[in-house]
């Protein structure tokens, strides 16, 4: 039964359930559980909201999303109670600005290597205040406030806490600076990228969970975030994954994501037709070649003495 949420946050100053729910994660009552969109389209994003997540991602970085069905997209999920979280292509301040001022509950970096990187990215997405004097993220955000249910005013005064920024260690270079990206101000969470992270290693990406180095630097990096009391989140695709991933220490994981939900959906069914109907076609075959011949209702009647129908 599909589940719809009355409202994307939680508190009146515009808390969101993406936060509330990596509080409870943190806390031992549940991952911090979502989906992952690589396809456009405002409907499909308003159905997988509606399914019981705590977020859903809309992947710019390597998805087929441009700048426009994000903005669909982030509207979709945050109308049907969900935190929208945005994946952007770089680290370049116009995209955290695009994403932040369409909505987004949180943003999420890829390939962030060093400490510098991770303090630009900080900057860029929180208004200049007493906590982030250098920051410098454009006062223009006019679609935003919907998504948080708050005022324009009183989005301005709470975005700096309600808005969150993860950043993606998926490197050599990530990995052996992530003690001190860990401990930026600003960053909430470190969030694993295990394809890019093996290929950066030297090994094949889809191989990440069987290869030791990739776990060890895995490990480090999962090290670092708690130690530093951040989030951890680690890429999954289903749900035992997901389950493992979480009971190791990680707070945020997907458990799919629609490509891979309507690859493995669809190939499964045509794989099973052409099985199903291979049957009946040998079983056709068989029944000619003996003197048999199909029934109206695909079944084969014998001609011989015993009648045995085969189906």
């Amino acid at each position: 039964m599909a589940i719809q949420n009355a409202s994307p946050v939680v508190s009146s100053t515009g808390k969101t359930r993406l936060q509330q729910s990596l509080e409870q994660a943190k806390d031992n009552r549940g991952p911090s559980l979502g989906q992952w969109l690589t396809f456009p389209g405002h409907a499909l994003a308003k159905t997988i909201a509606s399914l019981g997540p705590d977020w859903v991602l809309i992947d710019c970085e390597h998805g087929h999303i441009d700048d426009h069905d994000m903005y669909l997209q982030i509207s979709a999920i945050s109308s049907s109670g969900v935190s929208p979280v945005v994946r952007l292509p770089a680290d370049e301040p116009w995209m955290v600005k695009r994403a932040l001022d369409a909505g987004a509950h949180a943003i999420m970096v890829p390939m962030c290597e060093t400490k510098e990187q991770a303090q630009r990215i900080v900057e860029s997405a929180k208004y200049p205040s007493k906590r982030y004097p250098t920051g410098f993220r454009g006062t223009g955000a006019m679609f935003a406030p919907a998504a948080f249910n708050l005022t324009g005013r009183d989005y301005l005064l709470n975005a700096n806490t309600n808005v969150m920024i993860f950043v993606q260690i998926e490197s050599r270079k990530g990995v052996e600076n992530v003690e001190e990206i860990a401990n930026v101000d600003g960053i909430d969470m470190l969030f694993i990228g295990p394809n890019d992270l093996a290929s950066s290693l030297g090994y094949v990406a889809f191989d990440h969970a069987t290869t030791p180095e990739v776990q060890e630097a895995t490990e480090r990096v999962l090290k670092a975030t708690l130690a530093a009391g951040k989030y951890a989140g680690h890429f999954a695709l289903d749900a035992a994954t997901a389950a493992e991933r979480y009971k190791k220490g990680f707070h945020f994981v997907n458990c799919g994501a629609d490509i891979v939900a309507l690859t493995a959906s669809i190939s499964a069914e045509v794989q099973r037709v052409k099985a199903l109907t291979s049957e009946t076609a040998g079983s056709a075959d068989n029944a000619r070649t003996n003197g048999d011949a199909p029934n109206d209702d695909g079944s084969i009647e014998s001609r011989n003495s015993d009648n045995i129908k085969v189906y």
